[in-house]
């Protein structure tokens, strides 16, 4: 590959290790901290690809995205941050940013990136920018906010799927925030808290005398959303008959009101959002199927907070901030064996039990710093014994204490061997069957890997 890949970054060290990778992958590049000398640059050659970090010393990355963009139209600019949010994120692709990298970036997603900026077009700038609020730097929090990102310029109806409690609502006010319809009202309801007889008037309005008690004409949620977005939660709980009537609104955009005559206009966004596997619910009857393809045009998932445990200490350090200024209490931090202690809890009720609890633990916790005896009872696991461990530390001190009476002096062999072995047997899985790959990730050699291998198979 003979295209040129340019770093702009004011750390030698990202510098160093992406143009050691790229050379390693024969890929031109050169490198740039800013400042004049790569002004002189710009003015005697041109870049197939630019990487550039959003804050340079004494420069903005996204003003300089845009300098490029505007002397070389069609160049595909990375933009690489450490500070990965949402705000971050929509302003580069406002701006015309080919992808959006959090750092500390894995190479192979940077070897992948490159290769598709290389080979394509930037893609269409987005519209908005306003800050949604949304907290997290762990890959799969970083892929649904780069989707956000893309879809701010759009206006087409987004299903959003995800466990209770993950934050879809959030999403959808992210969606909303960010696209051309931000000016205009966020209506949000939860289809499954509203009666079924009361369902259809509220999202519809009734005109005076559609039924008893109708005294006056009454506008629905779609009417009250004109202009701006109606986002439906627990969409999968909508009664059959209701979902036809909402099928309709989104393929003619008009609807009637209960006991009307005249059509009304629908100008406004739909976005859904469920919990449910519709997909089993349309094999079941309880959902209709052409709604469903209707809706599922545009998804996204929200990953549970098991799925992206590297931003709990982000979130806890938020949400204890959070509560303090909504409780008027002194503000609050987290010791470091707390965060550890919950980043290995199972979290059923993911980001919302989160935030729960740090409300409860800032309310009653007696000083600043907040610690593992501030955890409620239903939380704790003997955490003042510090042998107790967390996770899988724990389940590893039990199979000890069992073990230990029948003890022959090859307890330590034993269980280091089978240690080692699924270390390494689940590392590999995880590099997709890549030993080289595996040895470099756990910093050992491709023979020492061959020996613990050589340990499962022994254990089997």
């Amino acid at each position: 590959m003979s295209k040129c890949v340019w770093i702009i970054d004011d750390d030698p060290g990202i510098r160093y290790v992406l143009g050691e990778y790229f050379a390693s992958r024969d890929i031109p590049s050169e490198s740039f901290a800013g400042g004049p000398e790569l002004t002189t640059a710009l003015g005697e050659r041109r870049p197939d690809l630019v990487m550039a970090d959003v804050r340079l010393n004494g420069e903005n990355g996204l003003d300089l995205m845009r300098q490029l963009q505007a002397d070389h139209p069609g160049l595909p600019v990375i933009i690489m941050t450490a500070y990965s949010d949402l705000d971050s994120a929509v302003r580069a692709f406002r701006g015309g940013a080919f992808e959006f990298l959090a750092k500390p970036f894995d190479l192979d997603e940077v070897g992948r990136l490159v290769e598709k900026a290389l080979q394509s077009t930037p893609e269409t700038p987005e519209k908005a920018d306003r800050n949604a609020g949304m907290i997290g730097s762990s890959p799969a929090f970083q892929q649904l906010i780069r989707l956000i990102g893309r879809l701010s310029a759009s206006d087409v109806p987004v299903l959003i799927t995800g466990e209770t409690g993950t934050g879809k609502e959030l999403v959808a006010r992210a969606l909303h925030n960010h696209s051309p319809r931000a000016n205009g009202p966020f209506i949000a309801i939860n289809t499954a808290a509203i009666p079924t007889d009361l369902l259809e008037s509220e999202l519809f309005g009734y005109e005076r005398g559609a039924f008893t008690g109708a005294e006056q004409r009454r506008a629905g949620h779609f009417e009250r959303a004109t202009g701006g977005t109606l986002f439906l939660d627990e969409i999968g709980d909508m009664p059959l008959n209701l979902q036809s009537r909402l099928l309709r609104v989104l393929a003619e955009g008009e609807y009637y009101r209960l006991g009307g005559r005249g059509l009304v206009k629908a100008d406004v966004r739909v976005i859904t959002a469920t919990h449910h596997d519709l997909g089993e619910r349309v094999a079941a009857g309880e959902f209709r199927a052409d709604l469903y393809h209707r809706l599922k045009v545009i998804s996204l998932k929200v990953p549970p907070l098991r799925e992206r445990r590297e931003d709990i200490p982000t979130l806890v350090e938020h949400f204890l901030a959070e509560a303090a200024a909504e409780f008027r209490l002194p503000v609050r931090s987290a010791e470091t064996s707390l965060v550890d202690y919950l980043k290995h809890l199972d979290w059923p009720g993911n980001v919302r039990e989160l935030r729960h609890l740090c409300q409860s633990m800032a309310a009653l916790a007696p000083a600043a710093v907040v610690g593992l005896d501030d955890l409620p009872e239903e939380y704790r696991d003997n955490p003042s014994d510090p042998s107790a461990g967390i996770g899988w530390e724990r389940d590893l001190a039990d199979e000890i204490r069992q073990r230990i009476p029948a003890a022959n002096g090859e307890l330590h062999a034993e269980l280091v061997a089978r240690f080692e072995a699924h270390l390494a047997s689940t590392t590999v899985d995880a590099c997709g069957g890549n030993k080289s790959e595996a040895a470099r990730r756990l910093g050992i050699s491709r023979n020492t890997l061959a020996r613990m291998l050589g340990g499962q198979r022994k254990e089997g």
